[in-house]
């Protein structure tokens, strides 16, 4: 049974609905769908605090489509079918590759090899 999870937000106690990301290298703050599980540097935010997000000056708001039917989205399958198919496929066998014999002269006994001390 899990846990119901909560906006972030100071204060609010209502289940959370969306996922808020910092990508700070393209100065962007991503408002998406619930995450799968809650991820330190993500914040999930219900629907009122989600929309009357902003983000500092210079900063870009992308807001991803939620999908609110139940169950698995359509990328979610499509992703886990391409992953069966590439799992189904036969691999090639890779060939066996011996290892070099040492260049240095040596007296050979039986699967040793004594190797002379360089002059």
């Amino acid at each position: 049974m899990g846990l119901l999870r909560r906006c972030s937000r100071t204060a609010c106690g209502r289940p959370a609905t969306t996922t808020l990301t910092y990508v700070y290298a393209d100065q962007t703050a991503v408002v998406g769908p619930l995450a799968t599980y809650a991820e330190p540097h993500a914040y999930d935010l219900c629907d009122a605090h989600s929309e009357r997000l902003s983000a500092p000056r210079g900063w870009e708001v992308l807001r991803l489509q939620r999908d609110d039917r139940p169950g698995p989205s359509s990328d979610d399958l499509l992703a886990l079918a391409d992953a069966v198919r590439e799992a189904a496929q036969p691999r090639p066998a890779a060939p066996v590759e011996t290892a070099p014999s040492p260049q240095r002269e040596g007296v050979r006994r039986g699967h040793l090899r004594s190797l002379r001390p360089e002059a």
